[in-house]
């Protein structure tokens, strides 16, 4: 079986990693899989590169410019939103006319475009589009947060400032729709929050949605850490509470709400306190929000070594997320996989990760002291490392979600002939 796995680029951001973890499972089980990227920062060479720079960055500015005209040039949203407006000509390249299966993944920002989308769709070949955030079923956003026009289509769209029922969002939905309609695709949610929201939109509520989660490596990760501790700046016997993301001041990522619980436990846990200690990683333009932390922390920047990453995840005792939205949180679970305790809202995916005082802790959303409680209590347990790392094995191990994916080409397969 040959499966071309699309995808905006193999390595840059969470859903190109697990799409790339996902074409190596598939590998690993005898799938012929490969990966057509836009943006290649891997040396595998079963990952192609569709089109040259210049034309990618034409395509790129040509939809944020779009955008921009249609949300009166502001560029405090311009990344909120996708319109597939422009792309490759994916359907020329040959490893996807020699496909039996095409996936798509993160399609945006120049990489594929829904006219190329209806091109794959005409040769006739089963598309999967596994979803790792909301754009297959909203008109244009990644991320609803609470809105809910797409439950019903689009327009009026918070991220263009707009007040009208006809505005861009409510028209790139009529393109999904129209698309949608006139090519088979089965569509694949990588949690069964992202699986209930497809069910109450608009354009999937009709459509073939599985759920399956992303691919896990969890032989990669360890319970202990490899060398010394003292290496990374931690002392031994501290209680490690870590938290990280690409770029932890992002909005999304709730980073306030963090520094509010922390700081709720030092003025009223300072025992706690005394012997922990919070450690950050990833990208943060305005350095002076981790000032108003009490809590004693150390930020170490953006975490570029996958050994120092594992090794901090098993030096620690909780993994940390204040996230608003996630879809699956991939450092929940690479968290887990370590022996950590995750504690984290449940708006998205985390309930497919966390079940609530057994093996982690989901707070109330958009409360800090539930947070802090949830520390407080991580803080508490003893914690078999051995069994978190075996209940990530059970649910997300790459060889079970390949064998799944491998279930679902056979019978799209069989349902063609």
């Amino acid at each position: 079986m040959k499966v071309t796995l699309i995808c905006h680029s193999d390595m840059l951001g969470g859903a190109s990693v697990v799409t790339t973890r996902l074409m190596r499972a598939l590998r690993d089980e005898g799938v012929d899989a490969r990966m057509l990227v836009y943006t290649k920062l891997s040396d595998d060479p079963n990952v192609g590169i569709v089109s040259s720079r210049g034309l990618r960055g034409l395509r790129f500015m040509g939809e944020r410019l779009c955008i921009a005209a249609a949300n009166g040039m502001s560029r405090s949203n311009l990344f909120k939103v996708s319109i597939a407006n422009t792309g490759a000509r994916i359907d020329r390249h040959p490893w996807v006319k020699d496909a039996d299966v095409v996936v798509l993944n993160w399609i945006n920002q120049g990489m594929l475009s829904l006219k190329g989308i209806r091109k794959i769709g005409q040769m006739g070949k089963p598309i999967v589009w596994t979803m790792h955030d909301m754009w297959c079923l909203s008109g244009i956003c990644h991320h609803s947060y609470e809105c809910k026009g797409f439950e019903q289509s689009c327009g009026k769209c918070q991220f263009l400032r707009s007040k009208s029922d006809r505005d861009l969002s409510h028209r790139i939905w009529k393109r999904k729709k129209s698309l949608y309609d006139s090519i088979p695709v089965t569509f694949v949610a990588v949690s069964h929050w992202l699986g209930r929201r497809a069910q109450r939109s608009s354009l999937l509520g009709n459509a073939d949605v599985r759920v399956i989660p992303n691919a896990f490596p969890v032989n990669s990760f360890s319970t202990q850490p490899e060398g010394s501790v003292a290496t990374m700046k931690f002392n031994p016997g501290q209680n490690i509470i870590v938290m990280g993301a690409a770029r932890l001041d992002d909005p999304i990522k709730g980073l306030n709400y963090a520094i509010d619980a922390l700081n709720y436990v030092f003025d009223n846990r300072p025992e706690m306190a005394r012997d922990s200690l919070a450690v950050f990683f990833g990208s943060i333009r305005d350095r002076s929000l981790l000032d108003n932390l009490r809590f004693p922390h150390v930020y170490l920047g953006t975490v570029s070594d996958p050994k120092l990453l594992r090794n901090i995840y098993a030096a620690a005792k909780i993994v940390l997320s204040t996230s608003l939205y996630e879809t699956l949180p991939g450092t929940l679970i690479e968290g887990q996989a370590s022996g950590c305790l995750p504690v984290t809202f449940g708006r998205g995916g985390q309930s497919d990760i966390v079940t609530h005082l057994k093996d982690g802790y989901i707070a109330r959303y958009k409360d800090a002291v539930s947070i802090a409680d949830g520390l407080q209590w991580a803080l508490s347990q003893n914690v078999d490392r051995e069994e978190l790392h075996e209940s990530v094995r059970r649910r997300f191990a790459a060889s079970s979600v390949a064998q799944r994916y491998i279930e679902l080409f056979n019978e799209l397969l069989a349902r063609k002939s």
